[in-house]
């Protein structure tokens, strides 16, 4: 009996109550119609209960979600379907989806009878405006009498995740970074110091261009030997992200770690489609050993969307990574908030000599409060500046940017040919 009454609603407990009234008052008044009425209110919702209770019924959820990926702000459209797999025909049940909270509101739905062996599919859309990977289901299901005097939930297991990937802005392509110094406005073919050698030697064959004469191997073996280039030098960049939570400011959409993440998905998508070899540099590639490998752009923005700060022990780790990946060739961009006056200097000198190092400097005071807590931001202005110019005199290109800084607008002036001044 306690059980039935754990199924009750409020509903059936009214009639409970009701029944019991009118039974004692039949009783003490002698009025047997009256006694026999509240007998019967009892014993309504406890039979409710009982059938709701002993109705089993065995329902297999599948969900297709279409695209599995998708971007900041755009919508998903999820298919739930429904496949009776016991062999009575199943009540109409209350069906709620359960989501991570930044995918909006829960989606609740009658779901009609469903005959055995039949499938019933419902459609529901869902939008997140922060990136990540989240959780659908599983689902909850609600079964009620026809009266609504007794209820029973169940969880019907089963997830499926929806990818959120970072927002991603075309950058112009009007001036790449260049490999020297003093070289602006070439696209600049970045050699790996240590990697493979692109050229082989071979004998002088009728018509190979005299240019191409490798004098010391002809004065090695007597013959005309000339050079062969074998493949293209490949052109190499290293994309930093800083994940300190000091470094940043403001929460959500709005905080500048997001904006930090939505650069590095904008610079290198926009650095493979020209060509690049792009190593991305966050916590997320340093754990799992990805750092070494030159990642696919869809493979970059499956990172960036789980990407989360870290504490600064994960620091000093990514700063050894990004060196040993600068010291083989390439440039390196960074993103990052205001550092130490000693962290500042190790970064600076992932530059090599010969190759460009481009840095965003986030001024985390103009994002809101801090997310280790402190208050107002840890730098002011004036430090950040101090920052941006200690990797210009590193000879990076570097240019502070706060909250009202869009993606493209802080690239296209990082990538010009002067940045002095700019902040």
């Amino acid at each position: 009996m306690r059980s039935l009454r754990g199924l009750l609603t409020t509903r059936g407990r009214a009639f409970v109550g009701a029944g019991l009234t009118l039974a004692i008052a039949g009783v003490t008044f002698g009025f047997r119609d009256l006694t026999r009425f509240g007998v019967l209110l009892v014993a309504l919702p406890y039979i409710s209960a009982l059938l709701v209770r002993t109705r089993q019924t065995r329902l297999r959820i599948e969900r297709q979600i279409s695209p599995d990926r998708i971007t900041v702000g755009q919508d998903a459209h999820v298919a739930l379907a429904f496949e009776n797999v016991s062999t009575t025909t199943t009540p109409v049940f209350l069906a709620e989806e359960r989501l991570d909270y930044v995918l909006g509101d829960r989606p609740r739905f009658v779901v009609g009878r469903i005959p055995p062996g039949r499938v019933r599919i419902i459609d529901y859309t869902v939008r997140s405006h922060l990136r990540g990977r989240h959780h659908l289901g599983p689902l909850g299901v609600q079964v009620q009498d026809p009266f609504g005097l007794a209820t029973r939930n169940a969880v019907l297991e089963g997830t499926a995740d929806l990818v959120i990937l970072p927002w991603v802005h075309p950058l112009s392509a009007s001036r790449q970074p260049s490999a020297g110094v003093g070289s602006e406005g070439e696209l600049a073919h970045l050699i790996a110091l240590h990697g493979e050698d692109d050229v082989t030697i071979r004998e002088y064959r009728d018509g190979d261009d005299l240019r191409r004469i490798h004098w010391p191997a002809t004065a090695r073996t007597g013959d005309l030997m000339v050079r062969q280039e074998d493949r293209p030098a490949q052109r190499r960049a290293v994309v930093l992200l800083d994940p300190r939570p000091a470094a940043h400011g403001g929460s959500g959409a709005t905080g500048s770690y997001e904006w930090a993440v939505s650069a590095c998905a904008s610079i290198a998508a926009h650095l493979c489609e020209t060509g690049y070899a792009v190593h991305l540099v966050c916590p997320e590639t340093v754990e799992t050993g990805r750092v070494t490998a030159a990642l696919q752009i869809h493979e970059i923005l499956d990172v960036l969307a789980v990407t989360q700060p870290r504490p600064q022990a994960t620091d000093d780790l990514m700063l050894r990574e990004a060196q040993g990946l600068a010291a083989a060739g390439g440039f390196v961009v960074a993103v990052v908030g205001p550092r130490g006056h000693e962290v500042t200097g190790r970064l600076a000198s992932l530059r090599q000599p010969g190759t460009s190092g481009l840095a965003l400097v986030l001024d985390s005071r103009s994002f809101g409060q801090t997310q280790d807590g402190a208050g107002g931001g840890a730098l002011g202005p004036d430090q950040v500046s101090q920052h941006v110019e200690a990797l210009r005199l590193a000879g990076w290109r570097a240019i502070a940017v706060n909250r009202d800084h869009t993606v493209p607008h802080a690239w296209a002036v990082l990538t010009a040919g002067t940045v002095g001044g700019t902040r």
